[in-house]
């Protein structure tokens, strides 16, 4: 698979830079089909590359994780099951979770459904107000003024893609954020180039996008997009006290500073 060919890269390229990081996430799309044949070839290849991962790995999922091919749109009894699977891959209880790692608090939102025949359903991520709810809550634990709190969901709230919705509960998951101007929304999904999309700081609290390891996207005109799959980009995250510094990778090229923002 491509994809783990890229994932193996992206691993290398991140223990060269730095042997010492205190954690990486995954933001979803940790497989193409969420069935057990893929989760076990990427579980075989973080165990093959553990002595070069950190020991805190947060998973999260995405919208990929509810595909079965071979299936079709799925019911509610194929939502709970690949619901699981992704539970046992990530080993966690909860679609959404949270974990604090060296006093900074991250936390993780995702869909609870996905690819059924509600309208959107296929790839946006569906937030419940019990999510909500929680996410409201955890924002608020341990709560200091200007200390970083960092946010995960796959889905993005905006793109550079024309008309692409990625949340179907965006405006209240924006109300909820900002509250927060600590907030730090990282996103996935679009597969947008980093020199395209990055960081937006809009007043509230700022969203960073990703980039993607498997295959970048370069919006063109009107709804059009073009597949790069020669590029493979993530983000390289420092933290200095309250301040954040957000570095661009390029991990096909071993190139820094697509962008670079604090």
């Amino acid at each position: 698979m491509e994809m783990l060919i890229r994932l193996k890269i992206a691993i290398d390229d991140l223990h060269d830079i730095n042997n010492d990081i205190d954690a990486m996430v995954f933001n979803g799309d940790n497989v193409d089909q969420g069935i057990k044949s893929q989760y076990d070839i990427v579980k075989n290849t973080l165990d093959k590359k553990a002595n070069l991962l950190p020991k805190t790995i947060i998973k999260n999922i995405g919208n990929h994780e509810y595909f079965d091919y071979a299936r079709g749109r799925n019911n509610s009894e194929d939502v709970e099951k690949l619901k699981n699977m992704y539970l046992d891959f990530a080993g966690q209880k909860s679609i959404y979770h949270d974990k604090w790692i060296n006093g900074y608090h991250f936390i993780s939102l995702g869909s609870e459904s996905g690819n059924t025949r509600k309208p959107g359903s296929a790839v946006n991520a569906f937030l419940s107000q019990n999510q909500l709810n929680w996410l409201q809550q955890k924002l608020s634990e341990k709560h200091e003024k200007g200390k970083p709190i960092f946010i995960f969901l796959h889905q993005h709230l905006s793109t550079s893609i024309a008309g692409w919705i990625g949340v179907e509960q965006r405006d209240e998951l924006s109300e909820i954020l900002s509250k927060y101007p600590e907030a730090i929304l990282f996103t996935s999904h679009t597969h947008v180039l980093l020199s395209i999309d990055n960081v937006k700081a809009n007043g509230t609290f700022t969203t960073v996008h990703t980039g993607a390891v498997h295959y970048d996207i370069l919006p063109e005109e009107g709804y059009k997009i073009k597949r790069l799959y020669n590029e493979s980009q993530g983000l390289y995250v420092e933290v200095h006290g309250d301040k954040v510094l957000i570095k661009g990778r390029d991990f096909a090229k071993k190139i820094m500073d697509i962008f670079k923002r604090n």
